[in-house]
């Protein structure tokens, strides 16, 4: 885990259904997610993914959505 004083640092993730969440840097991602290159403080990640996620339904029930 990469720490700056006290605050940890942080990665974007994101796996196969394009569901977003935040890691700390250094620690073993879970299988299916990787990382998107957006790291930093919580709040900065957070607020990526605030940004980018604007859909929060799994990628299969939009595709099963559009059929």
């Amino acid at each position: 885990m990469t720490e700056t004083g006290n605050e940890i640092t942080y990665t974007v993730v994101v796996n196969d259904e394009e569901q977003y969440s935040i890691w700390p840097v250094g620690r073993e991602l879970p299988d299916g997610w990787r990382e998107v290159g957006v790291t930093g403080a919580k709040q900065e990640c957070l607020a990526h993914v605030e940004e980018v996620w604007t859909d929060m339904r799994p990628l299969s029930l939009r595709n099963a959505m559009t059929e």
